[in-house]
């Protein structure tokens, strides 16, 4: 498969670790080494990023990742892959950070049901920025939130698509707005994405949950 050059931007080595584990757990250990060398990140194998918040796993490591899973398990197995890596990825450590553990609190379990959507989505965005080098951003609408993310670790360098790939991140927001809302499922569509030669990714996640 095609290389992509390194970035310079990076994700935390636990983010990337905690998805290599989910794809691992996905797909096994032999499945997700299979797509480790194919991706070209042999190192990798047997050799995760170690579990701290130093930012050192290129946002083009990642891309690979995600391209190796489509060129193996084609487009609808990638899919299926991206979305629940980031549902993993999102249960085992993304609802521990300080941002999303008040959303735990009583304080908060008794808010309407949107205002404390709209706070998880805003808690979200805030990890991302802050313990990465991704940029996101929420604009609220008045069915929809738009939940926008600049220099997209999941799609980097990529620009040969013609639909949206960032399936690991609208995982990562399904699962988010489930364990906010109580158990409640939210459609949400990638509407722009980067690799199609959009500015950004942008995920479109309407208010009404489905039903």
């Amino acid at each position: 498969m095609k290389s992509i050059p390194e970035s310079g931007y990076y994700n935390s080595n636990k983010f990337a670790r905690i998805f290599i584990e989910a794809l691992k757990e996905i797909m096994g250990k032999n499945g997700l080494n299979a797509v480790l060398n194919y991706a070209g990140l042999s190192s990798l194998v047997d050799n995760y990023p170690p579990d701290n918040m130093d930012r050192a796993f290129d946002f083009a490591h990642f891309s690979m990742i995600n391209i190796a899973m489509e060129e193996m398990y084609g487009k609808k197995g990638g899919r299926g892959l991206g979305l629940r890596a980031g549902r993993i990825t999102f249960e085992d450590v993304l609802k521990d950070y300080g941002a999303m553990a008040g959303v735990g609190d009583l304080a908060f379990r008794v808010l309407p049901m949107q205002k404390k959507v709209r706070i998880g989505l805003q808690a979200m965005a805030r990890i991302f920025s802050e313990k990465s080098d991704q940029v996101s951003k929420l604009e609220e609408e008045e069915d929809h939130y738009k939940y926008q993310v600049k220099r997209c670790p999941i799609c980097w360098g990529r620009e040969d698509v013609e639909q949206p790939v960032c399936f690991y991140m609208v995982g990562i927001l399904q699962e988010g707005l489930k364990w906010v809302s109580g158990g409640k499922e939210f459609r949400i569509n990638e509407s722009k994405c980067s690799a199609m030669g959009h500015e950004y990714c942008e995920f479109t996640i309407y208010k009404q949950p489905i039903e």
